[in-house]
């Protein structure tokens, strides 16, 4: 079950999340599992499988806001990372960053069972 110990262990800064939520940990962990829903990983991936980096910009800047907005952080950071490239529009290989961040999504995920 999701709780705010379950995630200060995975990584995520609770605290200012919970600043940034009016110190209502029920809306919080609700803004929490909303955003693990949110659209944008798939959007993402689909965008940098296909290629089409002015998408896979727009998922992951959309996604950086909403997880940074949470303190996320592990899955933040990755996201942040990638958006940057993105925006720099570096030639590189985005697919290990796109694991990443789905790899802790699904890490976040497992802890809300």
């Amino acid at each position: 079950m999701l709780t705010i110990d379950t995630l200060k262990e995975f990584g995520a800064d609770t605290a200012d999340g919970l600043t940034r939520c009016m110190n209502n940990t029920d809306f919080y962990l609700r803004l929490v599992r909303m955003a693990l829903k949110d659209q944008g990983f798939e959007k993402l991936s689909r965008a940098v499988g296909e290629n089409d980096f002015d998408a896979a910009f727009e998922a992951a800047h959309a996604l950086k806001g909403i997880l940074t907005n949470l303190s996320l952080t592990p899955i933040s950071e990755p996201t942040i990372a990638i958006t940057e490239h993105l925006r720099a529009k570096e030639q590189m290989d985005y697919k290990p960053l796109v694991d990443q961040i789905l790899a802790k999504k699904a890490e976040l995920e497992a802890l809300d069972q």
